[in-house]
């Protein structure tokens, strides 16, 4: 491997699974899913060094998701979370937090990724639809139906609510 792309990995490698994470809502598909991604980013980056990489590798996760939801369609989500089960110990924030994650899950992994990408790691329509090689307008449709989506999913406040997952 290349020491630039060697170098890439070693400083980014914790945010990229932290972003996978945020994609697949657990660590063991996250992980799967950075291996997948670095390991094409690897066999392109033979043929020529790719001009910015992390772009590359955000967009390659984002694609293999979506490749991957195809693919299993039909898959159940199973949570330990209730939506119309009260907190009794006053944890309302965290449940309700719980809950926007849970119905994350729920929305189609393009959607999802650019929620994500939008309200968890702040960046602005312009910087997603370069990111995803899309346009400003997908940008703005794919935000809209997966916010419609979510409030569909009785989700409170989304707009609000969507800030920054711990």
């Amino acid at each position: 491997m290349d020491d630039e792309l060697a170098a890439l990995v070693r400083g980014r490698y914790r945010d990229l699974v932290r972003r996978a994470y945020l994609l697949t809502g657990n660590e063991p598909d996250a992980q799967d899913l950075v291996q997948e991604a670095l390991a094409r980013c690897c066999r392109a980056w033979r043929h020529r060094p790719i001009e910015h990489p992390d772009a590359y590798l955000q967009r390659t996760m984002v694609n293999l998701l979506v490749s991957r939801a195809r693919a299993q369609r039909l898959r159940e989500i199973f949570t330990n979370v209730v939506p119309d089960h009260a907190v009794p110990d006053g944890a309302s924030e965290r449940a309700d937090r719980d809950l926007l994650w849970a119905a994350l899950q729920r929305v189609p992994p393009r959607q999802r990724a650019v929620l994500v990408l939008r309200f968890y790691e702040g960046l602005g329509e312009r910087e997603i639809a370069e990111l995803l090689e899309v346009t400003v307008g997908t940008i703005r449709s794919q935000s809209a139906k997966g916010l419609q989506r979510l409030r569909r999913l009785d989700i409170a406040a989304v707009d609000g609510k969507a800030g920054h997952h711990g």
